[in-house]
């Protein structure tokens, strides 16, 4: 099944190398693209692809607004949007994830890591590039002591605890797969264990019960 894609960036440049590295995946497919924020919201009500993929920083609006517009939390039937920028800001990223996106990338991300988030983004998933899921962790870590996490009725196995520590470190499949000598297959069925034994509907919220639990070191 085929992933529709918009893709809305004020650089021309930047727009068609996107759209090339969608393109070129058999399972996606950009369906719409979109210069500026007003319009990459109407084409989106339009064409209901299955991800949206905004920059920040777009004339008429900005990627924030186009995001809260057809994912914040007065929409009805909210699309999924993945925000891509060059900022490495984390006000942009608070702001993101308030308005409703899925994921959040920096343009430097690398072509599989941005096929890796819009997937996450079509399947109902959250995919944060793991240098900014780090740093957000550590900036609310204060937070996590007001009450005891939530603790697993299976116990995580021991395997499954090195895992849920290179999540909190904000690795990548790939490098956890390097890191523990593990295949990729091996790395995503240990982290679907970890989602259904924590309850958690990302990585990013595996990696906040690894702080919440004192697991990862906040400092």
């Amino acid at each position: 099944m085929t992933i529709s894609v918009v893709v809305a960036d004020d650089q021309d440049l930047v727009r068609t190398g996107l759209s090339m590295i969608i393109n070129s995946r058999p399972d996606l497919e950009v369906v719409g693209e979109a210069s500026d924020g007003r319009r990459a919201v109407q084409l989106a009500q339009r064409l209901r692809p299955d991800v949206c993929l905004f920059d920040i920083r777009m004339p008429e609006l900005d990627g924030i607004e186009a995001t809260r517009l057809l994912a914040g939390p007065h929409v009805v039937d909210p699309m999924a949007v993945v925000v891509i920028t060059t900022f490495d800001l984390d006000d942009y990223v608070h702001k993101a994830l308030k308005a409703g996106a899925r994921g959040f990338l920096l343009k430097d991300a690398g072509p599989d890591l941005l096929v890796q988030a819009i997937e996450a983004a079509a399947a109902g998933d959250a995919l944060i590039a793991p240098s900014i899921t780090v740093r957000l962790l550590e900036t609310f870590s204060n937070q996590f002591n007001d009450s005891p996490a939530v603790q697993p009725v299976v116990p995580l196995t021991s395997r499954e605890e090195e895992v849920l520590l290179t999540v909190a470190a904000g690795r990548t499949n790939a490098e956890i797969a390097d890191e523990l000598h593990v295949s990729l297959s091996t790395v995503k069925t240990h982290l679907a264990s970890l989602m259904n034994k924590l309850g958690a509907r990302n990585r990013v919220e595996i990696a906040m019960w690894a702080y919440e639990t004192g697991r990862a070191n906040s400092g």
